[in-house]
């Protein structure tokens, strides 16, 4: 029977009775083309729906979807890829002992079964694959990995899969593959489509791959040249909307508000990329003169050159001569201080955007010393500054406490009463182990009231996902776009930027909200 279950203020979950009625639904709703629905992302037995709430309220937009009727077969695919496999994962024995086989065992029948692919998510060019040996039924670790190798070839629940790159992930390692999973040099950059057949091929040792080509120094006339990368520094807009079917993230700037400001301040469109500094700490010299702004985390900055030292002020444009050093300090108020300039930086897009998705590897490479980063605009002048202060606003520093709105679901029932007063009722530290992937909570564990595995479903932004050890992730941009984790709830939108802000040494606490009733 399919059910709608509550996954954001802007999002459902549409949950079917199988895979195979999921899948049915899935052409039926894109035909539909429902008001107000932004994108579609299928899974194991669900179907998360993400949605304009300033268009279609969900209560209206949950009867709609319940009056969807699922096609009469699935989507078929002639294609047939064969991986080749080195059966060399560090969690084989493991497995073998939970299937109670030997691990040549678990090597013969993984190669003898005919694998499917289900759907597509959790990161470009990662497949879902579904077999036809009842053998594998593999739990997931009960916490997962924060690096698992790109290339790893994993278990999980029916599942089997191919990690495209290196990324956090919770499924047991059996082998690795130096199959491309994703390439954007090919014409479909994804080695797996859905309805694709996969048969794994067992090899003994390397096979020889390429290196990608290095790319050419950048020379520009007009340009910043990062000196001091800081912690961590990235070219960052508002990311790849609507793309997460093709397991393509949106990503994007942790902080929106700061985006837009940033950009208003120096007189840009408000969606044009920035740099997004995490934690401070970041030198940047000016080939060329420029104007920059400063907003989001609240840093010391000064500029030095020719004309001797200047402190500018956080929030409101200033000019930077050639020559001249930008340097910011630690940020001290929030995370993440963004860095917009006149004009716009001038690089390629990826997929439309010069986002910088760290979990899938898409967009301009992370910043280091040397990089040189093209500016849009005169590399003369200097510039007129008209000051356009960006507004204040309160961001939390190590120590403090967050408070950040949430809606229940949709698996809010996975967990027992307590473990729901748990989860509002204690401040939640925020660890150092927390990236733009995920912001890692720690404190009392919340209890689940069912055990057993969940079968892989769509992700939001803001999701609060809780692995068995019971200490829960709070996803930011770059988070997976499915898990089998349950997700016990999921921050509002309107909170987002300030998720984005709260440091390490920070506390988190959280308030249940109803959607539409944010207050």
């Amino acid at each position: 029977m399919t059910r709608i279950l509550a996954a954001a203020d802007t999002a459902l979950m549409l949950e079917a009775a199988d895979l195979d009625e999921s899948m049915r639904l899935l052409p039926r709703l894109r035909e539909a083309s429902l008001p107000g629905v932004t994108e579609l992302v299928p899974a194991a037995r669900t179907i998360l729906v993400r949605f304009d709430p300033r268009v279609v309220a969900a209560d209206a937009l949950a009867e709609r979807l319940l009056a969807v009727e699922p096609a009469d077969e699935r989507i078929a695919s002639d294609a047939v890829v064969t991986i080749p496999v080195r059966y060399d994962g560090q969690d084989l024995d493991e497995v073998a002992s939970l299937l109670s086989v030997s691990t040549d065992g678990v090597v013969a029948r993984h190669q003898a079964a005919t694998w499917t692919v289900a759907f597509t998510g959790y990161a470009p060019g990662f497949g879902y694959l579904v077999g036809d040996d009842d053998l594998f039924q593999v739990p997931r670790r009960s916490s997962p990995r924060t690096r698992i190798p790109a290339g790893s070839v994993g278990l999980a629940g029916a599942f089997s899969g191919v990690y495209p790159r290196e990324s956090p992930g919770g499924w047991q390692l059996i082998g690795t593959t130096d199959a491309r999973m994703w390439d954007l040099e090919r014409e479909e950059p994804a080695l797996l489509s859905p309805g694709a057949t996969v048969r794994f091929e067992r090899i003994e040792r390397e096979l020889a791959v390429l290196a990608p080509a290095e790319r050419p120094a950048i020379e520009a006339a007009h340009a910043l040249e990062v000196v001091r990368p800081g912690l961590q520094l990235l070219v960052q807009d508002l990311g790849r909307p609507s793309m997460a079917a093709t397991g393509v993230s949106q990503s994007g700037v942790a902080d929106r508000t700061a985006l837009r400001d940033a950009n208003r301040a120096v007189g840009n469109r408000q969606d044009a990329a920035v740099l997004e500094l995490a934690g401070g700490g970041a030198v940047l010299r000016a080939r060329g003169a420029a104007v920059v702004a400063l907003a989001g985390g609240v840093a010391d900055a000064t500029v030095e050159g020719a004309a001797g030292t200047a402190t500018p002020a956080h929030g409101t444009p200033f000019a930077l001569d050639d020559g001249d050093e930008l340097r910011i300090g630690a940020v001290r108020e929030g995370l993440r201080a963004i860095v917009a300039i006149r004009g716009g930086i001038a690089l390629e897009p990826v997929l439309d955007s010069l986002a910088t998705d760290t979990l899938a590897g898409l967009g301009p490479a992370p910043l280091v010393v040397g990089s040189v980063l093209p500016l849009h605009g005169p590399a003369t002048a200097p510039h007129a500054v008209e000051p356009v202060a960006a507004p204040a606003r309160a961001l939390p520093a190590a120590g403090d406490e967050a408070v950040l709105r949430i809606v229940l679901g949709p698996r809010d029932d996975w967990f027992t009463p307590a473990a729901l007063e748990t989860l509002v009722g204690q401040a939640w530290e925020v660890t150092p182990r927390s990236d733009r992937v995920g912001v890692r909570l720690a404190g009392a564990p919340l209890e689940r009231a069912v055990d057993g595995e969940l079968p892989s479903e769509g992700a939001v932004t803001g999701a609060i996902q809780v692995p068995p050890d019971g200490q829960p992730v709070l996803f930011l941009a770059d988070h997976p776009l499915t898990g089998g984790y349950p997700i016990v709830g999921a921050v509002v939108d309107a909170d987002l930027d300030l998720a984005g802000q709260v440091p390490p040494g920070a506390r988190i606490r959280l308030r249940i909200v109803h959607p539409g009733d944010q207050a």
